[in-house]
């Protein structure tokens, strides 16, 4: 372990602060990640179509009746918030394992929901055909979803974490503005790209519209809750022992680097 310190009247360079994932926050927060992650699985398996009254625009390639989505839009979104807190106080290192753990369980999860379909359903069942239209794994939105939520969550820390190196504690709402539109871009394209035949998108018109929509839509709702993420993020900093302690040495001048 090696210590850097800066030279008595230098000026200290922003440095970024991270607490120890040792700690009984840290667990929960992972654990509501990958909660949101397996629930909005499920959940997004619906067709929504919302404002269909009046939300109708043509713009382009754009062609909007009604906001088409799925049952996961109110919810997903959460994720990257929960991304974005962990990032912030814990750091990459800690986004990587909870990432990695969140697509074990996604993973685990539609092992056993295939099994549990093939099972031989009792005479008294009758809901085998509603529960493997639900709980059934499309190879195809398998891929998509696994693929998206790995490329855009990993991205969305990456940058964060790049940023806050940069700013130290300065510049919070940039930080997560910044990484929610590279985070979720990449996450609806890569989506997108791999799931559009599968969906019935045919044309480069209609994968323009349900890519860019998608996008914005996500993008929005993460802005609209980002003084939540804020209250979140500046109560986390303050029940971390082990955060200020680094912000100290942080603000001291004094970074340990392994």
């Amino acid at each position: 372990m090696s210590t850097r310190q800066t030279a008595p009247g230098d000026a200290a360079a922003p440095r970024a602060a991270f607490a120890s994932i040792g700690s009984r926050h840290f667990p929960l927060l992972v654990a509501l990640f990958v909660g949101v992650m397996l629930i909005s699985n499920v959940t997004g398996t619906k067709g929504v179509v919302l404002f269909d009254d009046w939300l109708n625009l043509d713009l382009g390639p754009i062609h909007m009746q009604g906001l088409v989505t799925d049952g996961a839009f109110f919810l997903f979104p959460l994720a990257y918030v929960l991304g974005d807190v962990i990032s912030e106080v814990y750091g990459f290192r800690a986004m990587r394992r909870t990432i990695l753990a969140g697509f074990a369980v996604l993973i685990l999860a539609s092992l056993c929901f295939w099994l549990t379909i093939h099972l031989p359903a009792a005479d008294f069942y009758e809901g085998q055909e509603a529960f493997a239209t639900v709980a059934g794994v499309v190879p195809q939105f398998l891929l998509a979803g696994l693929a998206g939520y790995v490329v855009g969550e990993f991205l969305n820390s990456f940058v964060l974490v790049k940023m806050k190196e940069r700013a130290g504690e300065r510049h919070l709402w940039a930080r997560l503005l910044g990484s929610t539109i590279v985070g979720e871009f990449a996450d609806t394209l890569v989506f997108c790209s791999i799931a559009a035949t599968a969906l019935g998108i045919s044309t480069w018109g209609d994968f323009v519209n349900y890519t860019i929509v998608g996008f914005v839509w996500k993008t929005l709702v993460e802005i609209v809750i980002m003084p939540v993420t804020y209250f979140v993020v500046g109560w986390l900093k303050r029940a971390e022992p082990t955060y200020q302690e680094a912000l100290d040495a942080a603000t001291a001048g004094t970074t340990d680097v392994p």
